[in-house]
């Protein structure tokens, strides 16, 4: 806390008036980062999720919902690796670990229940499982592994979730 007061020129109390630990402190940026933006508006209701949910093109749709999630990845997946890497040994970190994991469960749940609901699903395939699916393939987990591991670039992997999310759901064509 004491050099992050440093860097930001301000008393180390300040911070703690604003933080009073740790946990709080991260919180507060993962959840910028997260987003983007210190606006209190959550991923699912940012205009850019509403404007793609509601494209009725089922390619549009899934196309700039994985745009967004990408840019969040950018953004917030490494700040979302440590709340996972450390749950098991605090209890603040294991919170936001579940707590993430079933914002992001639902996000992908909502997207394949509105493509299920105009009849873009894949036959056969459940909105339940599309969203499985998706929660797999665009996780911090998969984004670490093949930007940071495998050095992937970021059109590589942007692309490569797009045409892997679109033809898993909605068919190949």
């Amino acid at each position: 806390m004491r050099e992050i007061a440093r860097a930001a020129g301000v008393g180390e109390r300040t911070v703690y008036a604003a933080f009073p630990g740790k946990a709080d402190l991260f919180r507060h940026a993962l959840d910028v980062a997260t987003v983007g933006d210190e606006e209190p508006v959550a991923v699912a209701e940012r205009p850019e999720i509403i404007d793609a949910y509601a494209r009725t093109d089922p390619h549009e749709a899934i196309g700039r919902t994985i745009d967004y999630t990408v840019a969040l990845l950018e953004r917030a997946g490494d700040l979302i690796m440590v709340t996972v890497q450390a749950a098991d040994a605090d209890a603040d970190m294991r919170a936001a670990a579940d707590a993430g994991s079933r914002a992001t469960r639902d996000f992908w749940l909502t997207l394949t229940q509105t493509l299920r609901d105009r009849g873009a699903l894949r036959t056969g395939l459940t909105a339940q499982t599309a969203a499985d699916i998706l929660y797999a393939l665009a996780s911090p987990h998969t984004h670490q592994l093949l930007r940071r591991h495998c050095g992937w670039t970021r059109q590589r992997y942007q692309a490569w979730l797009t045409e892997t999310a679109t033809q898993q759901l909605i068919g190949g064509d």
